[in-house]
């Protein structure tokens, strides 16, 4: 796989966990080889317990507002959301190889709040990609795909790592 990849990771909400801090800079040190990685946090809206279904909505919008003026217009926006396309690690390996090969240099994976990514940004994905249909902490879910990216770069690579 090429290593002018631009990939772009938009999240909503900052990490304070200390042991996710650690992985996540881990594997982007390990990515440095294969891709230049960008991190853009947005901030969460205060979302208190008890919501309606309409105030959850509105969360859901103000962030996804936030998300979608951080995106650039020329890239490939990928967004993890419960109810996308699952995929074995060697199929997403194979996805990513094919966006570089056909002139996708610019990638945006989309990582959503606690209530999930607005209508607005799952319409603009052009790839809607579900990790699991078990529901993770969306602090979590950045260093699963971090590790994923790295599994693929391996993957297509052929260079070796744990199966």
């Amino acid at each position: 796989m090429r290593s002018n990849l631009q990939i772009q990771v938009i999240s909503v909400g900052k990490i304070k966990e200390r042991y996710l801090i650690e992985g996540i800079a881990e594997y982007k040190k390990r990515l440095s080889v294969y891709a230049k990685i960008d991190f853009i946090e947005v901030a969460d809206e205060k979302a208190p317990e008890n919501l309606s279904a309409a105030e959850m909505e509105q969360i859901k919008v103000r962030e996804g507002e936030k998300i979608l003026s951080k995106i650039p217009a020329d890239s490939y926006k990928i967004a993890l959301t419960i109810d996308g396309k699952a995929m074995s690690s060697e199929k997403f390996a194979e996805t990513l190889d094919q966006l570089a090969t056909y002139g996708n240099s610019k990638i945006t994976f989309i990582i959503g709040g606690s209530l999930g990514l607005s209508d607005e940004v799952i319409r603009l994905a052009q790839l809607k990609l579900s990790f699991s249909e078990m529901t993770f902490p969306h602090q979590l879910m950045k260093l699963i795909l971090m590790e994923q990216l790295y599994r693929a770069f391996r993957i297509n690579n052929n260079a070796p790592y744990h199966k």
